[in-house]
């Protein structure tokens, strides 16, 4: 009965029809059936439509019910409550309050693993990659990384206190040993490939401690590994270049949200003065990215910013050439 209530828990609809009970309480008789409904019926879990009448069948039900989901989730309510009080306390259990009740039992099998390791270790103090410490919580290596567990341990708010290695690719860039000394360093990550090594042989000509390859994406993982890379006690400053379309936007943002990173502006505005290009009307945009990306540029800016993705055009950063990308570098004031 337990596990009919959790299906009609995550039933997506908030009725259910005779049939559909049918393909949800699979018993070898329809007088073992028809019992299981009744009870159902009887405990107020599932409610007669009384529109649509009953069988002529005996016993009779309902042609379609009306599914209890209230009383489904004070059940379930009442069952996180209890291991509330069992679990160990670090484990926070709010985030199943408004799930389905499958979620809850899928996850419960790894929370009560995950409260055996707090109970047995503590809290760890020694960083470690994420699959040793996957394999030490419920036996798994892969676990964390590829089988949901990341998310799982962020759900319940211990991700970020279990000493765990970032989970990602190790972040690539060029060092200039000249400025790592100084007090206050500054960090220029670029998007692509291209614009990566068209600057590289400029940047002992910079005031900037290193230039990063963000290559798409992977930044967004990877620059949380950036103290441990480049471990210089100083007060980092980054800059972002990346192409001036609905996705590179969406890198910034995200990446933006980890790790602070002022955009360029310089290579932005000089790409502006060129024509742009027609293409990526597939991109979706992210109104919030989009927002607080303008909001770096004045408003006469804004707007021709906001037009072009509109009109499906952009401004990939190869539109500025190895000399024009150097020359911008070198001689703009990024301590302003």
């Amino acid at each position: 009965m337990d596990r009919i209530k959790r299906h009609l828990a995550a039933f997506k609809k908030k009725t259910i029809t005779i049939t559909e009970l049918e393909k949800l309480i699979v018993l070898n008789t329809y007088e073992d059936f028809a019992e299981v409904v009744l009870q159902l019926e009887s405990a107020g879990t599932l409610v007669m439509v009384k529109s649509k009448g009953r069988t002529t069948r005996v016993p009779s039900l309902a042609f379609q019910y009306r599914i209890n989901k209230n009383d489904l989730s004070q059940n379930l309510h009442k069952q996180i409550q209890n291991y509330r009080i069992t679990l160990h306390p670090l484990i926070n259990l709010d985030y199943y309050y408004s799930q389905a009740p499958t979620v809850w039992e899928h996850d419960l099998i790894y929370l009560e693993k995950i409260d055996r390791y707090l109970r047995t270790e503590g809290l760890p103090t020694v960083q470690v990659p994420a699959p040793e410490r996957s394999f030490e919580i419920v036996g798994n290596e892969k676990w964390i990384t590829e089988l949901g567990g990341k998310e799982l341990l962020d759900r319940v708010g211990l991700f970020d206190k279990l000493a765990i290695i970032p989970v990602s690719e190790p972040l690539m860039f060029a060092v200039n040993p000249s400025n790592i000394r100084e007090v206050t360093q500054y960090h220029l990550i670029v998007e692509n490939k291209t614009t990566y090594q068209g600057l590289l042989p400029v940047l002992h000509a910079t005031n900037f401690s290193t230039l990063i390859y963000g290559s798409g994406k992977t930044v967004i993982g990877s620059i949380d590994q950036f103290s441990m890379q480049f471990p210089v006690q100083a007060d980092h400053n980054f800059y972002y270049f990346g192409d001036l379309d609905k996705e590179g936007i969406s890198i910034w943002y995200s990446l933006h949200q980890k790790q602070q990173a002022l955009l360029a502006l310089p290579f932005y505005q000089a790409c502006l003065q060129k024509e742009a290009v027609k293409g990526k009307e597939y991109q979706r945009e992210r109104k919030e990215a989009l927002d607080s990306f303008i909001a770096f540029f004045k408003s006469s800016d804004q707007k021709l910013i906001s037009n072009l993705l509109e009109n499906g055009n952009y401004y990939p950063q190869e539109i500025l050439k190895t000399k024009e990308l150097q020359r911008i570098w070198r001689e703009s004031d990024w301590t302003s």
